[in-house]
């Protein structure tokens, strides 16, 4: 009797956590293989940043803040975007490969696929975060708040990065192949620039600055400047820090909320 249950019992397979671990030491293995991956990510984001801080850095007034100490923050925060662009890239180009077809395959949750997808680009997320803020501190910002303001504004990031992420991986299983994935990608970007982690929005037309003050990234990169920059940033904005922290938390949420049951959903379809 007890072999005749043992045969019949269906095999449950693996738990949620323990697939996507897995699905993401694959990826992650997959980023070894590929160093080119690490490199670019990390070069691009460092080059952009040098960019920002000698072409434009002699032409943009921000008051009594420092060009330098306004542009790191919010270029960190976007940097989040930029790097999403590999993301789509990549899924969409397991998906033409047929990776994601043999991970299905195996019993495991299906939204283990994607989970462990996103935890394996948040670790190279963190890293390219982690050598952008180095080089930041090395072009001449300096951290006006304390070492727990400073810590709390990279974990912010991260918090946006893997909200972002769910975007991105929507993008890459929507799109035919890793070209088309890339630039859809792109259009994101708009954001970036019509927001204050450049440029002071009140610098924008009438018409841009209500869009930029209110849009998602502006709040994002607004909570990280103030942790970053202590009270002295956080005097010239009409909201204080925990409004911006708030406010960019509820965001996150909102922005996972919608594309990860996207994303999952997507995926299990193909």
């Amino acid at each position: 009797m007890t072999t005749t249950t043992l045969a019949a019992a269906p095999h449950r397979g693996a738990r949620l956590g323990a697939a996507s671990l897995a699905v993401a030491r694959r990826t992650v293995l997959t980023f070894a293989r590929t160093p080119q991956l690490l490199v670019v990510s990390t070069v691009q984001g460092v080059l952009f940043l040098l960019i920002f801080r000698y072409v434009f850095g002699g032409a943009i007034d921000t008051g009594a803040v420092r060009y330098v100490d306004f542009l790191v923050p919010g270029f960190v925060t976007t940097l989040v975007l930029f790097a999403g662009t590999g993301v789509a890239a990549g899924v969409a180009e397991d998906v033409e490969r047929g990776v994601f077809d043999r991970l299905r395959s195996l019993p495991i949750p299906r939204a283990a696929v994607m989970a462990g997808r996103a935890i394996a680009d948040m670790g190279l997320l963190a890293w390219t975060l982690a050598v952008t803020t180095a080089v930041g501190f090395a072009v001449g910002f300096r951290l006006e708040a304390d070492l727990a303001g400073g810590l709390a504004a990279l974990g912010l990031c991260l918090v946006f990065g893997f909200a972002f992420e769910w975007v991105f991986l929507a993008m890459g299983l929507v799109a035919g192949n890793a070209q088309a994935a890339q630039g859809m990608s792109m259009i994101v970007f708009p954001l970036t620039f019509a927001s204050s982690a450049y440029v002071p929005v009140s610098t924008m037309p009438s018409w841009m600055e209500a869009f930029a003050a209110h849009q998602p990234i502006t709040v994002m990169v607004n909570a990280v400047r103030c942790l970053a920059g202590g009270s002295g940033v956080e005097a010239m904005l009409p909201h204080s820090t925990a409004w911006y922290v708030g406010a960019s938390l509820l965001w996150a949420a909102g922005i996972v909320a919608v594309f990860a049951p996207l994303a999952i959903a997507r995926s299990a379809r193909r």
